[in-house]
């Protein structure tokens, strides 16, 4: 399960963050998550729960996740369109030449702390 990994690097920045701006406790994460970035959720909540018992800053924290819905550029038909999941053709015309646009990133959007 990546997601544990994924999660530790997310204690760090939290961590990281509060040695920076002098907070002492982070109460809320929300955190960003792509449709297309192969990371699961649920997966993340269940790991960040074990993850920040472990740390001064974000024991107690609560996870928020914000999804990232998946967009692409279709080359062939010169249209942004919504795309489900990656390696599915363009929902338009059917072609295969997506660039993607969104959905593949995760990152801390916003913190609450004290």
């Amino acid at each position: 399960m990546h997601e544990m990994s994924l999660t530790e690097g997310v204690i760090r920045i939290l961590e990281d963050q509060a040695a920076t701006h002098d907070f002492t406790r982070v109460k809320t994460v929300w955190l960003e998550i792509g449709e297309l970035s192969s990371v699961d959720p649920e997966s993340m909540l269940f790991c960040f729960d074990a993850v920040a018992r472990g740390s001064a800053v974000a024991a107690g924290a609560k996870l928020e996740i914000v999804r990232v819905a998946g967009r692409a550029f279709c080359l062939d038909c010169a249209e942004a369109v919504a795309l489900g999941h990656r390696g599915d053709p363009c929902p338009r015309c059917g072609g295969w030449s997506l660039q993607v646009t969104a959905g593949e990133e995760m990152r801390v959007k916003e913190l609450e702390v004290e």
